[in-house]
């Protein structure tokens, strides 16, 4: 906690008091493992999740925060994620599949688990993801100026068209939709825009939000093809939405947003070799964590405590 203070910090929101930018940075770290937790639903006792938090922030989101946020060498090479997509999304995503490949299925088929959803509280609940979401990516101008309302203004942009191409896809392939559709197609929208939503003009919001409803989707998809447990299909929209954002900044930032003269073949570059860099790097250590974790102590539930259910398994109720 040395030096965070009211005061300024000229590297890191010259305007702005550094407390404000340290809350900001804690928000993102306080959700990043909580996003992978439908990939390993059912299948983590309370210990092994606790474990995975902490090697997981300490060896995973740490090292790439700092190449990518921290001067690292992805920075000095002109690396650009403006709120997360690489750092947060694309970790995450990919941190999943790890986690999905690892630990395996459920020991009990989905016909026959106790588990209840409600669409109204899917509905409600990203319905606050819209909305923080918003203060999510305009926060990474880290400053009251045009970059933030640019950043909020693509954000909404690139949720609605991506919500839309979602549901059009899913149409043309003849599989109906649902009101799960709008919810999650609108989530691959955020997810794919938050890694360029301050760097690029909001017409072209659109056009990332048409490409984030068709990648997610297909993905999602693929997902259901191998049948891997995913029960929140984070690496299906978080992963591969966060994944594919980040490469579209090399396609459709401006100089003028981004606030340089980077050469657009060189910066697309850079994010093909950065985001894929920090894809692969998040998958290997995510399954050495939980293999190395997996060796020393117990993690896994065992059939019975996920048929009990392991809110009252570790709660009792």
């Amino acid at each position: 906690m040395n030096h965070v203070s009211n005061v300024p910090n000229l590297l890191h929101g010259a305007t702005i008091p550094f407390l404000i930018f340290f809350l900001y940075q804690l928000m993102f770290i306080v959700i990043t493992v909580p996003l992978m937790t439908g990939a390993f639903a059912g299948r983590l006792n309370l210990k092994g999740y606790v474990l995975l938090l902490i090697f997981w922030n300490l060896l995973i989101y740490f090292p790439v925060c700092h190449w990518i946020w921290g001067g690292g060498f992805l920075a000095q090479l002109g690396f650009r994620d403006f709120a997360g997509g690489a750092v947060i999304h694309t970790t995450a995503g990919f941190g999943s599949l790890a986690c999905i490949l690892t630990l395996g299925q459920r020991k009990i088929p989905s016909s026959e688990r106790n588990g209840h959803s409600s669409l109204m509280a899917a509905a409600i609940g990203t319905g606050l993801l819209w909305f923080g979401w918003f203060g999510f990516n305009s926060g990474g101008a880290l400053r009251a100026d045009y970059q933030a309302v640019n950043a909020f203004g693509s954000t909404f942009i690139a949720l609605a068209f991506a919500m839309i191409t979602w549901l059009l896809v899913a149409k043309v392939k003849g599989n109906g939709f649902d009101f799960v559709d709008v919810l999650t197609g609108s989530v691959a929208g955020l997810a794919t825009i938050t890694p360029c939503a301050g760097y690029i003009h909001p017409k072209s919001a659109m056009v990332i939000g048409i490409i984030a409803g068709i990648v997610c989707q297909y993905a999602v998809a693929f997902r259901k093809q191998k049948n891997w447990d995913d029960a929140l299909d984070v690496w299906g929209v978080h992963g591969m939405g966060g994944f594919t954002g980040t490469i579209l900044i090399g396609i459709f930032a401006t100089n003028a947003h981004l606030m340089s003269n980077s050469q657009s073949w060189f910066l697309l570059g850079v994010q093909v070799v950065g985001v894929c860099l920090v894809a692969l790097y998040a998958y290997a250590v995510t399954a050495g964590i939980l293999k190395v974790i997996m060796h020393m102590t117990t993690i896994t539930t065992t059939k019975e405590e996920q048929e009990e259910g392991l809110d009252f398994t570790f709660f009792g109720k």
